[in-house]
């Protein structure tokens, strides 16, 4: 195996080692092997690992590629954008919704003619939500402008990260790139690949940036202007320019995948063509589909049946003569769509195909399109003998049958439909009386009277059991604490996260109240646009009918970094004043997809985008404080909250509801444990809330009617520790206790107690 392993590593003209890892993994290695000026990012399933890897390496110092943790999709696209008019060199990496979050970005970067490169690790567009692989993402990609590149495993991913950047910057293409592979079936596995074993055979490949023609916003000589506003006819003009620049990508692609072929001994022709040359029957699939088709293709073969299969390595531009070329003697074509084009019937490649055989003078072709592996759904073997008896039957009757279905869906049974397992809760057990809250003429302050805990645990809880958190995850206590102090009935939406994804799992739920789903950056807007409509159905006399008893509550759960890339719809809904509340579960992180820094984290603790090595200590900078942020926009009611605290929680809970309900919005930020990213022992959870709040880094105030009061002082309790009390019992912090990071526990002591200083002083002064 050695022998023939050395073989394969020696072909070509550079020297080229083996590695065995994914496909995260090589976009990853290829962006350091070319040591990008920067990259903007944004944590989504699948393809978070690129960036988790990257700041694995730099903090290593394997690199020097500034990696910049944006606020969400849509402005790591404006990192990347701005970084690339700048004049540098930009990578990024996304998938699914993510994707369409940044999509408006996309047309604005390829019409300015600016280049970079951007993995697209593919995955189903929500909703509802899935986090699997089909083209769904993909196929949005298709009318921004950018040349899309294909990779059908972990080794294309590798290549084509490396032949997408002297592309991109090619004097007859200059556009952005799109790198596209399938997310957990290219993106997780393993594989073997051959890379570049010396940088400097990447750079000698790549080249120097060329000068000529990339003007940039950092020539203090040549002053320009990017993305002007444009009439007519220069409008047209632009899109004429950039639509022969992306034809021109096609041949200037041919020209550089054969340079590499000559380097490497690895060839990427626009159409991989498998056993075509003589077909008569074939299917069409991309990127990790193709390659078990060709099993398919010689099963066939040894029985005498003359099948082939295509797979395309560039679908932008559309090799539309090629593949009608390659169609010219075939009777019968299956196209796999890994997305539809819902009303269109059938998907995009289908169409294209279509469009292909008729413009290149080959109609004779019958074209049978199927819809299969959508939300990551298998592709085996088996499904491929199908496709291709499919284009069999259609060439021995000359006719399809059915020219457009699915495959690989299952018809309903009416015996199967999911069943309401819990009745509803009773209104007379929430709405318990065992809570009052009164407001002083006087003074305009709430009075809220608590019973003892116990009483209020006869209350039904809103969660079910069963859900899927990880071990001693501290969201459903304190969610479950929080909806204690809450009367009457609930209408509950969860931003994406962990406490949406563990609750949800179709056909079942652990929601007993009624409950809806909108992704991080819209959240707040949904929730808005249900409680005006909940309000005026009210006014109009349209509820009457379904036994309302009170009022809702309505609660918005985020957490998970939502209040990151969601913190501008939540600050114009706080803006209109809704009548809801927004609750944040704060774990530290972005903890859904694997531990990665939020905007929440605080400065020096390590998380999957902000390791510790000997060149970088855990995260750069300090954690946002989003109760002021959200206090600055003067709703009625913002406040902190810890499970440690309980009576004062259930307090708080209970004026948020009054607010809610009769004044606007409220805004509420509760600290949980996450034992599994915090590497701590599940079992002391609640010590970890206690310390944090008795460091002072979580404080517990109330900022009532622009007035704030400290609900608890652990100086005048007397029980305040210092932050390496608490930072020493978590994984994730305890190299902070060390003398080499002295430094940085220092900045993160001087930042806490500022924040408490200005807290203590907004106490003691209403004004400020």
């Amino acid at each position: 195996m050695a022998i023939e392993i050395n073989k394969e590593v020696s072909r070509g003209k550079v020297e080229q080692r083996m590695v065995y890892e994914s496909g995260n993994e090589m976009a990853a290695y290829a962006a350091h092997q070319i040591n990008y000026h920067v990259m903007g990012y944004f944590p989504i399933s699948p393809s978070t690992e690129v960036a988790q890897f990257l700041d694995l390496m730099k903090a290593n110092g394997q690199h020097d590629i500034k990696l910049i943790p944006a606020d969400g999709e849509h402005g790591s696209a404006g990192i990347c954008y701005g970084a690339s008019a700048a004049g540098g060199r930009v990578f990024n990496a996304t998938s699914s919704n993510g994707y369409l979050y940044m999509l408006e970005q996309m047309p604005v970067q390829s019409g300015t003619r600016f280049p970079m490169v951007m993995n697209l690790v593919c995955r189903s567009v929500s909703g509802p939500l899935d986090i699997h692989g089909d083209h769904s993402d993909l196929y949005f990609a298709l009318n921004t402008g950018w040349p899309i590149l294909m990779c059908r495993d972990p080794q294309a991913v590798y290549d084509m990260n490396i032949i997408a950047l002297k592309l991109a910057e090619d004097p007859e293409v200059r556009l952005p790139v799109l790198v596209a592979s399938d997310g957990y079936f290219t993106s997780h596995q393993k594989r073997r690949v051959q890379t570049f074993a010396e940088r400097a055979d990447v750079h000698a490949f790549i080249g120097e940036q060329p000068p000529q023609g990339y003007l940039h916003v950092l020539d203090r000589n040549n002053p320009i202007t990017v993305g002007p506003y444009m009439n007519e006819p220069d409008y047209i003009n632009n899109c004429y320019q950039q639509s022969v620049a992306m034809y021109n990508a096609a041949h200037v692609f041919d020209r550089i995948r054969q340079e590499y072929e000559v380097l490497t001994g690895r060839d990427y022709p626009l159409l991989d063509l498998y056993r075509m040359e003589d077909a008569e029957v074939a299917v069409f699939l991309m990127n990790s589909a193709s390659e078990i088709i060709k099993d398919v293709v010689d099963q066939l073969r040894a029985k005498g049946i003359k099948a082939g299969s295509i797979a395309p390595n560039m679908i932008r531009p559309f090799p539309a003569q090629q593949i009608a070329e390659a169609l010219q003697h075939v009777k019968a074509v299956t196209i796999g769509d890994r997305a539809d084009s819902y009303g269109g019937h059938g998907g995009n490649m289908t169409n294209e195909i279509k469009a292909a055989l008729f413009t290149h003078g080959n109609p004779g072709t019958l074209v049978i399109s199927r819809i299969y592996g959508l939300g990551g759904k298998d592709f085996y073997a088996e499904d491929g003998h199908h496709l291709f008896q499919l284009a069999l039957d259609a060439a021995a009757s000359g006719k399809v049958d059915v020219p457009f279905d699915y495959y690989g869906h299952t018809p309903g049974d009416p015996e199967k439909a999911p069943k309401r397992v819990l009745e509803p809760m009773k209104y007379e057990d929430l709405k318990t009386g065992l809570i009052t809250v009164d407001r002083e003429e006087s003074t305009g302050k709430l009075k809220v009277k608590l019973p003892p805990i116990r009483q209020l645990m006869k209350k039904p809880k809103r969660l079910a059991p069963g859900h899927g958190a990880c071990p001693g995850c501290g969201i459903f206590s304190g969610l479950e604490l929080f909806f204690k102090g809450i009367e009457g009935d609930i209408v509950a939406l969860y931003q994406t996260g962990c406490a949406m994804v563990v609750t949800t799992g179709f056909p079942y739920s652990s929601h007993k109240a009624t409950y809806i789903h909108n992704l991080f950056q819209n959240g707040a807007a949904t929730l808005s646009g249900v409680v005006e409509m909940f309000w005026e159905r009210k006014r109009r006399g349209e509820l009457d009918q379904y036994g309302l008893q009170d009022d809702f509550t309505f609660v918005m759960i985020t957490g998970d970094g939502g209040m990151d890339i969601g913190m501008g719809p939540a600050i114009g809904s706080a803006l209109r004043n809704h009548k809801m509340i927004i609750l944040e579960y704060d774990n530290e992180g972005y903890m859904n997809t694997g531990a990665q820094l939020s905007y929440s984290t605080p400065l020096g603790h390590r998380t999957s985008t902000s390791n510790v090595g000997k060149h970088q200590g855990g995260k750069l900078f300090h954690h946002k404080d989003t109760a002021q942020i959200m206090a600055a926009t003067n709703i009625p009611y913002v406040f902190t909250g810890s499970e440690s605290l309980g009576q004062d929680l259930l307090r708080k809970a209970a004026k948020a509801q009054y607010y809610a309900q009769n004044v606007g919005l409220v805004y509420g930020k509760i600290l949980i444990s996450c034992p599994l990213n915090w590497l701590s022992e599940e079992k002391i959870g609640q010590t970890l809330i206690d310390e944090a709040v008795n460091t002072c880094f979580f404080p517990m105030y109330e900022v009532e009617n622009g007035v704030t009061t400290i609900t608890y002082n652990p100086e005048e309790k007397g029980k305040r520790i210092p932050l390496g009390d608490w930072l020493k019992n978590m994984g994730k912090t305890k190299h902070m206790t060390r003398p080499e990071y002295a430094e940085a526990l220092k900045m993160f002591e001087d930042e806490v107690d500022r924040r408490w200083m200005r807290l203590k002083a907004k106490h003691d002064n209403p004004y400020l």
